[in-house]
């Protein structure tokens, strides 16, 4: 088979001094950083439908990007099978070893549903023997149910049983393609599991809808062997004005109030974070304090701009706040950190593409190394422990974390008092500055 990235390396590890626009700077795979190598504490996997796919269209225009990879055609089988092969090219050339798809993704979709699920199997068939050969593993795989007109209105959330059908067949498929290739995740990102006006919806009949169709996925799921982690990826608006997984304490909620917080764990994206008002940081923090940290979309997006712009990552004070709660979160276990990121649209060249990629593993590299440094250096560890210290060393405190005080216990606690102290200070400038320091210093 002849080589797609003709004349663009393996991209090798040269160290931050070098000027090698395809050479990683700070992602070293094999560096040990707090006992574990980088590649284990990053998990880094492939978008395919942004790496293989996307061409850079956006509303005001199409593609500028050429993503042919040797077929004749787009839309076409012959385009599905070498997208498998660029794939897998590129992520052997990156040291990628994961890959997440949607389902529609990996084929084009056929009039008939039975005739897309034929053109999946195909193309699955043909992903298996890459894994076989290459040893790259699925991260995670979903069901686009957000692109087809019939999804106007959400999939589980859509007014139409005929339509919700259709939902469930694809999340069937998805799951049973999930399985085949080893993944050990799966994902439902509600792209239109929304509403545009209360006029016309009943909120509390859709969100019934939406916990009715994850069950069915967790009870299929199960008895066809997939022992993974299914995930929700919150996400607030666009296309939808207000969509049901607007963040992590949302989805977090929706999920212990309809039973399914044993199956699912939530899949946090920077940008979507953002979006919601968020910072990459917060939703990480609330996933793992509700117990529901699993996986990570990579990006980031433009402040200045109301959309999602699903950037790669360059902003390392965000990257090194991500690692640190990704850490402190115990790491990734079925999860990992895909790259739902896309090349700007100017930026159209296989090479581009390359660059991208090692602009984001270069990023998350350098934010593990500095999240880590902020945990060894032990300061703001430290300063969170002292400033809740009255909680351990007094007989009130105690009893307020223990569950034993009572209401009149307290008030006589205060009526002796007479008045408290204020709070110790927060000492905020002094953390930042202290960041700042183990960051450049």
């Amino acid at each position: 088979m002849a080589e797609i990235f003709a004349g663009l390396p393996k991209v090798e590890y040269k160290g931050s001094l070098s000027k090698d626009a395809l050479a990683f700077k700070y992602y070293d795979a094999g560096k040990v950083v707090l006992g574990k190598p980088m590649k284990e504490h990053l998990r880094f996997a492939m978008a395919w439908w942004h790496n293989v796919c996307a061409t850079g269209a956006d509303m005001f225009g199409p593609g500028t990007a050429t993503k042919l990879f040797g077929a004749a055609a787009v839309g076409t089988m012959e385009h599905a099978h070498a997208k498998v092969d660029a794939g897998f090219e590129f992520m052997d050339k990156l040291g990628i070893e994961y890959f997440c798809f949607h389902d529609v993704d990996l084929v084009p979709e056929a009039a008939d549903i039975n005739e897309t699920n034929k053109r999946i199997d195909e193309i699955a068939d043909h992903i298996l023997e890459k894994q076989a050969e290459s040893g790259k593993k699925l991260l995670w795989g979903t069901a686009n149910m957000f692109s087809n007109p019939r999804y106007m209105n959400g999939a589980g959330s859509s007014n139409s049983a005929d339509v919700y059908c259709f939902a469930a067949a694809q999340v069937k498929k998805a799951l049973e393609v999930t399985v085949k290739l080893g993944g050990k995740g799966y994902v439902f990102w509600g792209g239109r599991e929304g509403y545009e006006t209360l006029l016309n919806t009943d909120v509390g009949f859709e969100q019934e809808n939406i916990a009715a169709l994850m069950k069915m996925a967790v009870e299929y799921g199960r008895s066809i062997g997939f022992d993974g982690d299914f995930y929700i990826e919150p996400k607030p608006k666009e296309p939808m004005k207000h969509q049901y997984d607007f963040d992590a304490a949302t989805a977090a909620g929706f999920l212990k109030k309809y039973g399914l917080d044993k199956d699912f764990k939530l899949n946090i994206e920077a940008n979507h974070a953002t979006l919601a008002g968020h910072s990459f940081q917060h939703d990480l923090r609330i996933a793992a304090v509700e117990g529901m940290f699993g996986s990570v979309d990579a990006n980031q997006g433009d402040l200045l701009l109301g959309w999602d712009t699903d950037e790669f990552p360059f902003d390392i004070y965000e990257t090194t706040f991500a690692m640190y709660e990704i850490i402190k979160a115990g790491g990734f276990t079925n999860g990992g950190l895909n790259f739902d990121s896309k090349n700007r649209r100017p930026s159209y060249t296989y090479e581009d593409m390359f660059k991208g990629f090692i602009l984001g593993m270069d990023s998350f590299a350098l934010g593990l190394v500095k999240a880590a440094a902020i945990i060894e250096d032990g300061r703001i560890d430290a300063f969170v422990k002292e400033r809740y210290s009255s909680y351990d060393n007094t007989d009130h405190g105690r009893k307020i974390r223990n569950g034993t005080a009572t209401l009149a216990e307290l008030a006589a606690v205060a009526e002796g008092l007479g008045a408290p102290a204020l709070p110790g200070s927060g000492r905020q400038e002094e953390l930042q500055s202290a960041v700042n320091q183990i960051l450049f210093g």
